[in-house]
């Protein structure tokens, strides 16, 4: 009989019967669930879900990152069970809705406990009753959207861009920073697009420089690539291969850094991506910043310019255009009535008399 710390079981018939003195039995969700979902940035999120809700329900502590796919290669059987009920799932949703969460977050969070709960149940370890009760419970009300998120004004992304380099503790350090932050802020990426990239996705298409971007559900799309970033990929290109006309095609674009300056020949994570945009940010003195504003802010950028719907919707990637309207209807519009009224009342003429509000 192997030892506790060994057992890992993915399946297990419902007939099995398991001696009293083994009880913990683990789930490798990682395992399980590209059957379900293929995206990586559907995984990312499954997990986080799941992670909150064991921590809500079972009173598991929280994790993240490596500790985080730690939990889910191994969760335990017993304690993720017990913890799933339609009335817990239920009081569990409604707590997400009382916290502010949006309509589609909660959809997400009720979508990767039921898929949890479908896979537990194929494997024998939670009753079909169980989680086609699950199923039947629906999520509650909630503002339309996601949470909101900051829209940086032109001027903030230039303070971003400048502070990006100067956070880096040595010169490849500080290309690399140059790359990520200018890629981000100009072509819109996903951080799990920008950690995917290879040197291979460039390339010359009828005289213009294009990224091949690997973006959600598989899809893949190309983007030019401006000035501003060839000229950041041009220097980082001379640290990442010195002497060499350019790194092999299938090497990460963005790379990991030691203490010591050296460039490591792995990928920069999604979680590196998302230090050096916050690092960023608090070195810029504009407050906290998410990867995922930049692209709302490239977004909101091109609309106030007058450019096209077309044109942007390309740019995000999105299915269509429609989608990107629904996008762009989340920025905080102008609405600037109570402006006009307060000037109409003569009430802003004294406005050097008030203090200026800080980020």
């Amino acid at each position: 009989m192997p030892k506790k710390s060994q057992l890992n079981l993915d399946r297990a018939p419902k007939e099995l019967m398991l001696p009293e003195e083994v009880t913990e039995i683990t789930f490798n969700l990682i395992a399980a669930l590209p059957g379900r979902a293929s995206s990586r940035h559907t995984h990312r999120a499954y997990f986080r879900w799941i992670d909150e809700y064991l921590v809500n329900m079972a009173g598991m502590k929280p994790t993240r990152a490596k500790e985080r796919l730690l939990r889910m290669e191994a969760l335990p059987v017993k304690k993720v069970v017990d913890s799933l009920s339609p009335m817990q799932f239920r009081a569990w949703l409604g707590r997400l809705s009382a916290d502010g969460n949006g309509k589609q977050g909660i959809g997400q969070a009720r979508s990767a406990i039921l898929t949890l709960a479908s896979l537990l149940s194929e494997a024998g370890w939670l009753e079909d009753h169980v989680s086609a009760g699950m199923g039947n419970v629906r999520p509650p009300r909630a503002e339309d959207g996601q949470r909101p998120g900051r829209w940086l004004s032109t001027d903030q992304i230039k303070l971003l861009m400048d502070a990006a380099p100067q956070i880096g503790k040595s010169r490849s350090m500080q290309l690399r920073n140059r790359v990520v932050i200018t890629t981000l802020c100009t072509m819109a990426l996903r951080r799990d697009e920008l950690a995917k990239a290879t040197w291979g996705d460039l390339s010359i298409q009828n005289n213009r420089f294009i990224l091949r971007v690997h973006g959600k559900g598989r899809k893949a799309s190309q983007i030019d690539v401006p000035r501003p970033v060839l000229r950041a990929l041009e220097e980082w290109r001379r640290m990442v291969a010195p002497g060499e006309p350019q790194p092999e095609p299938e090497t990460p674009l963005v790379r990991r850094i030691y203490k010591a300056g050296r460039i490591s020949p792995q990928a920069l994570t999604t979680d590196g991506i998302w230090y050096i945009v916050s690092e960023a940010a608090a070195h810029a003195g504009i407050g906290h910043v998410a990867p995922h504003d930049l692209r709302r802010s490239v977004a909101g950028a091109l609309q106030e310019a007058g450019t096209s719907i077309d044109t942007i919707s390309r740019l995000l990637r999105h299915s269509n255009v429609a989608v990107t309207e629904r996008y762009l209807s989340r920025l905080p519009q102008r609405n600037e009535g109570a402006v006009l009224m307060s000037n109409v009342l003569g009430l802003n003429d004294d406005d050097d008399d008030w203090p200026g509000f800080e980020e």
